[in-house]
């Protein structure tokens, strides 16, 4: 009977060391997100393909520019597209999910399709990680 305890003991305390792993798996990815480098492999790259041509360099349409987290921070027209840790609530996230109002701001980009469900789901893991940059991100 002590024996049996005992294995049963070990089988818990194996559980849990394996729960601990797990969930030390997933904060290293929520980690991954809340550095600047990525922004600058995962999120910036999407950005600039898909959104600097309107919001990005000298052009500000709407009054944005997405190139700096001060100006997704300040916005455009329609207030800031971004809060950091709220994806639910960012406008950014909202616009390139294609659930915003059908006009003004319109589901960006616009005339194109809608971002892979593999990019909007890596700013959102940016958003949702305090949406960190480089200090001069590379333009």
């Amino acid at each position: 009977m002590k024996r049996m305890l005992a294995c049963l003991g070990l089988v818990t305390i194996g559980l849990l060391g394996l729960g601990l792993r797990a969930g030390a798996v997933q904060a290293a990815g929520a980690d991954e997100a809340a550095n600047p480098e990525f922004y600058s492999t995962k999120v910036q790259p999407i950005l600039q393909a898909n959104c600097y041509r309107c919001h990005g360099g000298t052009n500000h349409r709407g009054g944005l520019s997405i190139q700096t987290r001060a100006g997704m921070l300040k916005g455009g027209h329609e207030g800031p597209v971004l809060i950091p840790g709220d994806p639910a609530n960012s406008l950014l996230v909202r616009l390139i999910r294609h659930e915003g109002r059908a006009k003004d701001p319109m589901p960006m980009p616009p005339k194109q399709p809608k971002l892979s469900d593999a990019d909007i789901a890596t700013v959102e893991r940016w958003v949702k990680a305090g949406a960190i940059m480089p200090e001069d991100p590379q333009q």
